[in-house]
């Protein structure tokens, strides 16, 4: 899921984002370049303290549950 951010920079920097990067490419840009310093780089022990949040655990499964009964029904 993507969020909106709003950020204030330089209009030299902003003119040469559009000039560059392209009008409609920059959000990616930026998120690649920011990727490497928010997201853990060992996606294994992310997916292994993600699943020992107990709670968020129980919310997903009680939601998947939700959810089979959804398409239980329809044809293949």
């Amino acid at each position: 899921m993507n969020k909106k951010l709003t950020i204030n920079i330089d209009e030299a920097i902003y003119e040469g984002l559009h000039r560059k990067i392209g009008r409609g490419h920059i959000s990616r840009f930026i998120e690649d370049l920011a990727r490497p310093f928010v997201l853990p780089e060992d996606m294994e022990t992310a997916y292994l303290e993600m699943a020992q949040d107990e709670e968020r655990e129980q919310e997903a499964l009680e939601w998947s549950e939700g959810v089979i009964g959804d398409v239980a029904g329809e044809a293949r």
